[in-house]
């Protein structure tokens, strides 16, 4: 049976599983999804140990507890098929892949993503291509739109707007490097404006706030009061918007 115990940090529960090796010489702490503590040490070393490991370091479980469970989970597979539905800033559209010749930019007309692909492809060729063009499609979407949402929150929020760089990120919606330009993931231009702001608004606090203190869920209730809710939302619907 499974070791199990918990530490309080503050108002904070840190429960977490111990999973016993003879390998290991010291106690390690990873954090599984979606955001579960798990304390790997030696045989032999008491539960009472470990909660002191865990108190120790409970700052930055806490903060990686928080970080975990705002990653998308694991995406569902897509066919990439005529039908299937696609989402662009909330709005549901229907798939339509079409076969012509040349080099015609995907487009979205009358409540359909219309993709054209070569003909001929078939199977996996022919949903990896979709695939390539419908991200390239929706990634440009989100290139235009993206900075321009930026700036008009952060002239609400009456803040300097930091650069932003639109790009690739499996694990995260975004991030703020040292130097505070912001990382932002295209999948999110497929989100409401609601969620696309709660993740802009989230790394602009980590300008000035690199952890998830309480500076720093001070500063983001400063830029948008009711986050907590749509942080909750981009949790349920996130693996919607990963394929």
């Amino acid at each position: 049976m499974s070791e199990r115990s918990e530490v309080q940090f503050g108002t904070t529960r840190i429960p977490f599983s111990i999973r016993r090796s003879q390998r290991r010489k010291t106690v390690a702490l990873t954090i599984e999804p979606p955001g579960r503590l798990l304390v790997t040490a030696p045989f032999g070393v008491s539960v009472d140990k470990l909660n002191g490991v865990v108190r120790s370091k409970a700052p930055w479980v806490v903060e990686r507890i928080k970080r975990a469970s705002d990653r998308p989970p694991p995406p569902p597979e897509r066919e990439l098929v005529t039908g299937e539905t696609v989402l662009y800033l909330g709005r549901q559209l229907r798939l339509k892949v079409v076969e012509r010749a040349g080099d015609e930019p995907p487009r979205m007309r009358k409540g359909w993503y219309e993709v054209p692909i070569p003909p001929g492809l078939q199977g996996e060729a022919r949903r990896r291509e979709v695939h390539h063009r419908l991200a390239a499609s929706l990634r440009g979407h989100a290139a235009l739109y993206l900075p321009k949402r930026l700036a008009a929150l952060c002239r609400r929020a009456r803040i300097k707007a930091p650069p932003m760089v639109v790009r690739e990120q499996k694990k995260r919606w975004g991030s703020c490097d040292a130097r505070g330009t912001l990382r932002i993931n295209w999948r999110i231009i497929q989100a409401p404006p609601s969620l696309v702001d709660y993740v802009l608004a989230h790394e602009v606090a980590h300008v000035e706030h690199p952890s998830h203190g309480p500076a720093f869920w001070a500063a983001l209730g400063r830029i948008m009061p009711d986050y907590e809710a749509r942080r909750a939302v981009l949790r349920r619907v996130g693996g919607k918007l990963e394929w």
